[in-house]
């Protein structure tokens, strides 16, 4: 179960709003629940010091944004229930010492008798965490599957003839089509490794279908943001492509395919 996908947005400029909503929801519980004595803060007070409570919080959030998006990629861009895990514990592992710092050395500076650790965790952090962590898990949910929803809506089609099996992906993703017979192989990527799906179609009508892609033969079409350079193989002229595709360039087509793929070289 904990190797589940889960919905993930890797957008940063989502993670700092959710990182601003956060320190501003802190505020308010803070400020309505009044656990830290609060009450006996004057309004000026409460307004120096709570705020500050918040921002430990976004900054907890902000701090694990880098060990998220590592395991993202080391994971081939898939995130994991388990992923997910790791980063809420780290986090909260985070705003604990820094909302303990807060609280011995700025808003209670040499107190004779602070709450201690073990009141502070259970009484105070842990009753905001219940609060807080269904409001943040909602938040990051929620923007992963609109990143989700918006991606599957930009997905090509390659359909299959007939009743035949077709496949959906991202554009990015394809990295040639060779013609089979009555067939049609596809080499794309699937979260980073190199998959091959036979489907029952025509090269000329994918052509007509997907325009972004270009031929380089009677039996090939390339997507040309997969070039990587221009090789000779018993003297003919080849490209390779991501994952190491090899693909022929016919003399028809040679021409415009090194004025195209040229300058990418």
């Amino acid at each position: 179960m904990l190797k589940k996908p889960f919905p993930f947005d890797p957008l940063l400029k989502h993670h700092i709003l959710i990182a601003l909503g956060l320190a501003i929801w802190i505020f308010l519980f803070l400020a309505l629940t009044e656990p830290l004595d609060t009450n006996e803060l004057g309004a000026m007070e409460k307004l120096l010091y709570l705020p500050l409570y918040g921002l430990a919080g976004a900054i907890a959030y902000l701090l694990i944004l880098p060990l998220q998006t590592f395991l993202y990629k080391t994971n081939n861009k898939i995130w994991m229930l388990w992923s997910e895990l790791v980063f809420f514990s780290l986090m909260f592992l985070f705003g604990l010492l820094l909302s303990r710092t807060i609280y011995l050395y700025i808003v209670v500076p040499g107190e004779q008798n602070p709450y201690s650790l073990y009141y502070f965790f259970t009484a105070i952090y842990i009753p905001a965490i219940i609060t807080i962590l269904p409001i943040l898990a909602i938040g990051r949910w929620a923007f992963g599957r609109y990143v989700e929803k918006k991606l599957e809506d930009q997905k090509i089609e390659i359909e299959g003839e007939g009743t035949y099996e077709g496949l959906r992906l991202q554009l990015n993703d394809l990295i040639s089509i060779k013609s089979d017979d009555n067939y049609i192989e596809v080499s794309f990527l699937n979260n980073g490794s190199l998959k091959k799906q036979l489907i029952r179609n025509k090269l000329s009508s994918i052509e007509t279908a997907i325009p972004e892609l270009m031929r380089t033969h009677r039996s090939h079409l390339i997507n040309p943001e997969h070039f990587q350079q221009f090789k000779m193989i018993s003297g003919k002229l080849n490209l390779i492509l991501s994952s190491e595709n090899i693909v022929p360039v016919s003399k028809t087509y040679a021409a415009i395919v090194k004025e195209n793929l040229g300058n990418r070289d």
